[in-house]
């Protein structure tokens, strides 16, 4: 089965020109907001009273700060207006924006740079809705995790070459604040141009009546955010990632001055390396998750980001060089390689991490408040964000140094993460079958395009094993229900996973004829609320690799809820650890070998006036084939 190439879609008009409004934005926002930081942390004496350390720290609170005011307005806007007008609308702003900071820097008046900076935090909240609105307006569901993993490496990259650029701009004194002003200004102007491109977006919701007062619509957003349960534990687990990222980004000009002992080129050197991971994680998801939104890639991106935190605290230096080392000069020092490999990896599992949550809740959401989503998802940031700053500046005020605030935010990843699957087990519980699939066999799909997108329907396999439903919830792009043994449902570890799963116990009837009973009425419900439900009409493992003949439970579910029957066949598992072929527990393991291919092929679903137990075996073994 073909796939879909995530780079295909830079070449059409229904993502190109958008991906390029974002990229060329974020790219100004980092020449102008890096060029700032830096020249305050390493001139801040020659403007104002403050230390750099208080100074950088009130600089990314108040770049944050409008995402709180104003991202409830911005979510009104952009799902009662044409976002392609609102794109221009944004872009027009961004050109004002530059020329205000152009003049603070010019005047190096530190309060009409702080005004640009502000102004800049207004123009990303703007236009936040609508980018993370537009995207499931224009790709197919197959394309959000790959449509999102461009945006965010696109960010990431363009973050990498602002900072880049930012940095060095400002180094080119003693006119570097004027060589910034007048390429943020050029950037903001092709900014625009790229924004005539961008194809209509037809309103969600054009009736909507803008609620202009900025508090009582932010209360009136969060409140909406909690009536779905798993787009607000999503957005949560967003909100976490940008403190998380906000703590590490906003310490790294001190952290290089202080710790490191470097100049401003090594903080560019560290931010470009954080944003080379976030861009990699994020491409590297559309691969890892087979095309699809693939949750479980979330716990394995929080256990990245806990464990190479706690590194980056090990591997920094006791105290900083008298003289600020140059990038190359860095590079030489021991340890320097150990801090660079850990922001990337922080980088690689936060793309991981990041983009699947936010394919979800732009899946889970209400079309017609999506972009209200967006803006809740955006003040929850932004309260995230501020927070970071606070707990930033409380702990430098009380001597903490910034690799124990490092170590810290590390530590409180790993409780939060807990805690956030602890609430929604699916996300752990997909991790685990994730894990599975890319840990001990490679899984090959056909045919997945014939189990329906929405709607009720049955699914039958056969069952060469006892990870079976595990096999097919990995291939699936679909949640699924699973009908089993109820000592394949108790058993230790996959409980958890059957229980997150919603699966359904099942006996037999001379074991507990009331089980049975209950089982089949639960089916029946679940069939009646559109739910898809996979059922192995062996009834147990095979013994031998053969498929077994098919009991007539499937026939009695579909005469009594006629709905479509999809059949699976699950092939190249027979023999493994997880079979009934026997051996010494060595050899049951290594009888496949690792990465071992296994395969899964769908066939057409068949009517449910046509099913019978034989007509389904006899097509689930065409599909397997002489593949055991």
């Amino acid at each position: 089965m073909s796939q879909p190439n995530q780079f295909d879609l830079l070449k059409q008009r229904r993502f190109g020109p958008f991906f390029g409004v974002q990229f060329l934005g974020a790219f100004n926002d980092n020449v102008y907001k890096n060029a700032l930081v830096i020249m305050l942390t390493f001139q801040a004496a020659s403007m104002t009273t403050m230390s750099s350390g208080l100074l950088v720290n009130l600089c990314a609170g108040l770049f944050i700060l409008p995402f709180f005011l104003f991202s409830a307005t911005a979510g009104q806007l952009a799902d009662k207006y044409e976002k392609a007008l609102l794109t221009r609308l944004v872009k027009i702003f961004e050109i004002v924006i530059m020329i205000v900071g152009a003049l603070g820097f010019y005047w190096l008046n530190l309060e009409l740079l702080l005004i640009a900076l502000f102004m800049m935090g207004m123009h990303s909240t703007m236009f936040g809705p609508v980018k993370y609105a537009y995207l499931p307006q224009h790709l197919k569901k197959e394309e959000l995790v790959g449509g999102n993993g461009l945006i965010d490496a696109g960010t990431f990259i363009a973050i990498l070459l602002g900072t880049i650029l930012g940095g060095t701009l400002i180094g080119m004194q003693p006119s570097g604040s004027m060589w910034v002003s007048a390429t943020a200004i050029v950037i903001a102007v092709l900014g625009y141009w790229v924004s005539r491109s961008v194809p209509l977006s037809p309103a969600p919701s054009p009736e909507l009546k803008i609620n202009w007062n900025p508090l009582t619509e932010t209360w009136a957003n969060l409140k909406f955010l909690r009536t779905n349960r798993t787009v607000f534990l999503s957005i949560l687990g967003i909100s976490w990632f940008w403190f998380y990222g906000a703590m590490f980004l906003s310490q790294f000009p001190n952290y290089t001055k202080d710790v490191l002992g470097g100049s401003e080129h090594v903080v560019t050197m560290l931010l470009a390396v954080f944003s080379v991971g976030i861009g990699l994680g994020s491409l590297l998801c559309e691969k890892l998750s087979g095309h699809k939104i693939e949750i479980g890639l979330v716990p394995f991106g929080s256990i990245g980001l806990t464990i190479f935190a706690v590194d980056l605290f090990f591997a920094s230096p006791a105290g900083s060089h008298a003289a600020p080392l140059g990038a190359m000069a860095f590079l030489q020092q021991a340890g320097s390689w150990r801090v660079l490999f850990d922001l990337l990896m922080i980088g690689i599992f936060g793309g991981f991490y990041i983009v699947p949550l936010y394919a979800l809740i732009q899946s889970r959401s209400d079309p017609s408040h999506q972009a209200r989503v967006i803006a809740g998802n955006n003040i929850m940031n932004a309260l995230f964000m501020v927070a970071a700053a606070g707990v930033a500046i409380l702990g430098l005020s009380f001597g903490m140094s910034i690799p124990q605030l490092f170590l810290l935010t590390g530590l409180l990843n790993a409780l939060v993460a807990l805690y956030i699957y602890k609430l929604v087990p699916e996300f752990l519980m997909r991790f685990l079958v994730w894990l599975l699939i890319h840990s001990v066999y490679r899984l090959e799909k056909q045919g997945l395009d014939n189990i329906p997108e929405e709607g009720a329907a049955m699914l039958v396999a056969n069952h060469p094993t006892f990870i079976d439903a595990l096999v097919i919830a990995a291939g699936s792009r679909r949640p699924t229900r699973y009908v089993m043994d109820h000592k394949r449902f108790n058993t230790p570890l996959l409980s958890f996973i059957f229980r997150a799963t919603r699966s359904i116990p099942i006996a037999p009837a001379k074991e507990d004829p009331q089980m049975l009973e209950r089982a089949y009425d639960e089916i029946a419900k679940g069939l009646a609320e559109g739910d898809l439900i996979c059922i192995f009409p062996e009834g147990r493992v095979t013994s031998d690799g053969e498929i077994n003949p098919f009991r007539g439970g499937i026939k009695r579910i579909i005469d009594r809820t006629p709905v479509p029957v999809v059949p699976i066949a699950l092939r190249g598992l027979w023999g493994s650890f997880f079979g009934r072929q026997g051996g010494s527990l060595v050899t049951r393991v290594f009888r496949l070998g690792l990465f071992a291919k296994i395969g899964m092929s769908v066939g057409v679903p068949v009517p449910p006036q046509a099913v019978t137990p034989e007509g389904l075996q006899q097509i689930v073994a065409g599909l397997r084939g002489d593949e055991k």
